[in-house]
């Protein structure tokens, strides 16, 4: 028996350019026979969507925003028998790296990640009993200036990404082989009705994120390919329920603007 992860994955009210709330992702995952997932929405560093006035709000109210994603994520799950656990891919300058280990808590103690650097940002979540793996290290697109790479930082590279060219996985598995990097890979998935149904499979399920952390590098993780026979059709206009963060669920208190 074996289990299916999905690794990378994005919500409607983390990531501004996901069209997908957390649990509407979850219950897509679950009908495509996954055990579960991470969710990793884009941080404030990244296409966030704790966006525009929301960024006026205090530290602690805007992380618990960011985490409205992942709590719907994890409210399906529980309600389906399916696993969910948290994460972030934090941005920096466009590079990018998916993390794991931590929870909502750690970013609510740690207001200077803002701003922070790659280097530091690793060093700090692996102070504080996290991994880092590093998203797509050689992806093209108009929003990266420079590829940065920092191998002796993460933990793992995703030497395949569903929404990356072949040439630029085949250069993120050059990279990982070079330096002795555990690989894993992830769908890197932002709607509903059209999941690329990667991620990897394992014979064993986790219990935390620390036994995909174990998979990886001991290599016993199989990287899934892209399947398009999961494609949906969207209709005409997918967006128009899209879930954003939403001020009024957040604990009476926290709303007073800084």
């Amino acid at each position: 028996m074996s289990f299916k992860y999905e690794t990378h994955m994005h919500t409607s009210q983390g990531s501004d350019c996901s069209s997908t709330s957390g649990s509407e992702m979850v219950r897509r995952l679950h009908a495509l026979g996954y055990a579960g997932c991470f969710i990793t929405d884009h941080f404030f560093g990244g296409n966030t969507a704790v966006n525009g006035d929301l960024r006026k709000l205090p530290w602690e109210a805007r992380i618990r925003l960011f985490c409205q994603g992942y709590d719907d994520a994890k409210r399906a799950g529980d309600e389906l028998g399916f696993q969910v656990f948290f994460g972030l891919e934090f941005g920096w300058r466009a590079t990018e790296f998916l993390t794991y280990g931590i929870d909502m808590q750690f970013l609510i103690d740690h207001p200077e990640i803002e701003n922070m650097p790659l280097p530091e940002f690793s060093d700090l979540v692996h102070a504080c009993g996290g991994f880092v793996i590093h998203a797509h290290p050689f992806r093209e697109a108009d929003y990266i200036s420079t590829i940065r790479l920092f191998p002796h930082k993460v933990d793992g590279a995703e030497v395949y990404n569903c929404n990356n060219r072949d040439e630029y996985n085949a250069r993120a598995r050059w990279y990982a082989e070079s330096y002795g990097i555990p690989a894993t890979g992830g769908s890197d998935s932002h709607h509903w009705w059209c999941h690329p149904n990667g991620g990897v499979e394992v014979e064993k399920k986790f219990e935390s994120p620390f036994d995909y952390l174990e998979a990886v590098k001991s290599g016993s993780v199989k990287i899934l390919a892209r399947d398009h026979s999961t494609d949906l059709d969207p209709g005409e206009n997918p967006w128009k329920n899209c879930v954003r963060p939403n001020p009024e669920l957040l604990p009476e208190g926290l709303l007073k603007k800084e």
